[in-house]
């Protein structure tokens, strides 16, 4: 069987008639929060320009008007639907790789994987940072500390630059990648073998670039020394 069959009998199993739908749904909130992340990653690669270059770039973010509901619609509430959906492939899926290890077979067992790596890396990146929950250290303070307490966050424990950060972000490159080589079936994008391959060198360097600006994000941010650096004012009201 192959990775779009069973991912149409996984939807069909729960949605019935209504399975197309929920799979475009699926497709939508993915692409919604890759182009999310694309965003952050590239904020967060301006840690390596030094100065008060990442500083400039999260004042921008944080004053946009009604910023929390933007978080919720754009970002959270489609992130949620998207893995509570995930999570059901996954349960309900019936990878087939050892029976027939064909690379899209393989790739579809990989998407699971990183799916579930995905899911745990964002439940702690965000209950540390925004939420506090695994300790002061770790949490991200936006308004003229940036810099100091991504510092901070980074030298907390060794396995968050050293393990932690980088398979979270060859996990969600890979599964940003291949989902969006996905998505273009979906939406009928790519019908013949020849533009899917083409399309899958597309995705493939998607997943190259994503990789590098991830990365460069961790070496800068964990080369940085938090005794040197002191919280700046915040940005005043206007």
């Amino acid at each position: 069987m192959s990775t779009a069959a069973m991912e149409a009998n996984s939807a069909a199993c729960l949605c019935g008639p209504g399975y197309l739908l929920v799979r475009r749904l699926q497709s939508l909130t993915g692409l919604m929060f890759g182009g999310y992340l694309l965003v952050h990653l590239i904020v967060n690669a301006t840690i390596a320009q030094g100065g008060p270059h990442y500083q400039q770039q999260v004042d921008k973010i944080h004053s946009l008007p009604f910023l929390s509901v933007i978080e919720w619609t754009a970002i959270f509430l489609p992130f949620l639907f998207h893995a509570v959906y995930g999570i059901w492939i996954t349960v309900n899926g019936q990878p087939n790789v050892g029976n027939y290890p064909y690379m899209r077979n393989s790739l579809y067992l990989l998407q699971r994987i990183t799916a579930v790596i995905i899911l745990l890396f964002v439940l702690f990146h965000v209950l540390s940072l925004k939420y506090g929950m695994f300790g002061t250290d770790l949490v991200f303070v936006p308004e003229g500390g940036a810099m100091s307490s991504i510092a901070r966050h980074m030298h907390a424990s060794w396995l968050l630059p050293a393990l932690i950060y980088p398979i979270g972000i060859l996990a969600v490159a890979s599964h940003t990648a291949n989902g969006l080589w996905t998505a273009a079936i979906t939406w009928g994008l790519t019908i013949s073998a020849a533009s899917q391959r083409r399309f899958g060198q597309i995705c493939v360097g998607l997943f190259v670039a994503l990789t590098l600006i991830g990365l460069i994000s961790v070496i800068a941010a964990a080369r940085l020394d938090p005794s040197t650096l002191t919280a700046l004012a915040p940005p005043a009201a206007h």
